[in-house]
């Protein structure tokens, strides 16, 4: 039998095994991963792996008590006696209206290389090694992989929906920091999925390179001074917390408590009009799948400035009643500009290029306290020596408001594709 005709029996006997128990509603998510990695640590090639790992995902309702599990075991024994623990647990589970299960979902998909190319992986870590050695001595690549996966599953639910399919893709990343005599940089760390890591040398995958040339210029820092307000321009690191938050505030723990800050916006400008979000759900490493049991479809969530809709899962659609939107829980992309990078640093007056946000969860009003990493400072136009011990402070919420320009350039992440941004009004200590 082959993989995809053992996803779909390890399914469909779980799903009828919950039947069985007595469950109302169930959902049986079965799953097989292979990983093949090449990883590097301390500069230099460390070991080649090949792994796969399967999984199986229930979820079961009875009389309005839900319960979930996760098994690494898939034999009948295994599912049958998690099905029986799984009954118990649902039995003594609060009573509520929001729990189903998704229903009619019909879809197959395929996409991404299914096979891993160990030359390619090892060109992959091969490149990276030698344009550290020839382009950023001071830099040591302390650990990283090169990694090709492929995921296969099958998912069924009681009210009818089967979605299968398989997704590959492959993976670069790396974490160090860089040396010079006693003096070291903060750590630095960067990757993303592609379908091709052919496709550009390695270096030039996800910005890589750029982050080993930076990395060699934080060895010396230097500290703020003064106080002020002035402009920042956060590289797509940075974006991404900005638009993690944002995603945040228009799903289901935001939206049901209460507390998101938009969920009475829709149809209202949230951001300047420099800005749309929209969903990336064909993204490298990405499936158009929900974990409810749903397809994703196209989405924009904020269009020029204005959002358009909240993105709420089938159970906080049916606790709020704002329209279900599935979503797979990544792949976002905010469309570029027409400003270089260079021409949005060159109209900053005073002010900072910030790679990297350190903070906890901004307040339920967006206010956040965030230490700058991988920074530098600019006066006059000018990107500077690079910042030590540095805060900004401000409001997510008004972040959004407060963007002046969005560049051309975009770079690729973990099923991302964003620009810089740059934002006025924060304020430095």
């Amino acid at each position: 039998m082959s993989a995809g005709g053992q996803l779909q029996s390890i399914a469909a006997h779980a799903l009828e095994a919950m039947r069985s128990a007595g469950f109302e509603h169930a959902q049986a998510h079965a799953s097989l991963t292979s990983l093949t990695e090449l990883n590097f640590n301390d500069n230099e090639p460390s070991l080649l792996r090949s792994t796969e790992a399967g999984k199986l995902a229930l979820l079961g309702i009875v009389d309005g008590r839900m319960a979930s599990t996760e098994l690494a075991d898939l034999s009948p024994e295994a599912v049958a006696a998690r099905v029986k623990s799984l009954f118990a647990d649902a039995k003594s589970a609060p009573q509520d209206e929001g729990n189903a299960v998704s229903s009619g979902q019909r879809a197959a998909f395929e996409r991404g290389p299914k096979e891993a190319n160990n030359e390619a992986l090892v060109a992959a870590v091969s490149g990276l090694l030698d344009y550290r050695q020839q382009a950023t001595p001071k830099f040591t690549l302390a650990e990283g992989a090169a990694a090709h996966r492929y995921r296969r599953f099958h998912l069924l639910t009681t009210g009818g929906s089967e979605i299968r399919g398989g997704c590959g893709w492959y993976e670069l990343g790396m974490l160090g920091s860089a040396r010079e005599g006693a003096k070291a940089s903060s750590i630095s760390y960067g990757g993303g999925f592609t379908q091709d890591l052919g496709a550009a040398p390695a270096h030039e995958h996800f910005g890589l390179g750029a982050l080993m040339h930076e990395t060699e210029r934080q060895v010396h820092t230097q500290l703020l001074g003064d106080k002020f307000v002035g402009d920042v321009v956060f590289q797509p690191g940075a974006v991404a917390d900005l638009v993690n938050w944002l995603v945040g505030q228009l799903s289901d723990t935001a939206l049901i408590a209460g507390t998101s800050l938009f969920k009475a916006k829709i149809g209202e400008a949230i951001a300047a009009p420099l800005f749309t979000l929209r969903g990336r759900f064909d993204a490298p490493g990405v499936l158009p799948l929900s974990a409810d049991g749903f397809v994703a479809r196209p989405v924009t969530v904020v269009e020029g400035g204005t959002l358009r809709t909240a993105l709420p899962t089938l159970y906080g659609s049916r606790k709020t009643g704002l329209a279900h939107v599935p979503t797979p829980g990544g792949g976002w992309e905010i469309e570029p500009g027409d400003a270089p990078v260079a021409d949005m640093v060159a109209g900053v007056e005073r002010g900072a290029i910030v790679g990297r946000l350190s903070m906890g969860m901004p307040a339920s009003n967006g206010d956040f306290s965030a230490v700058i990493k991988n920074s530098f400072l600019v006066r006059g136009g000018e990107a500077g020596p690079a910042l030590a011990e540095t805060m900004i402070t401000g409001n997510m919420a008004q972040v959004l408001r407060s963007i002046v320009a969005v560049s051309r350039e975009t770079r690729d992440g973990e099923g991302w594709r964003l620009p810089w941004l740059r934002v006025a009004g924060l304020h430095f200590s």
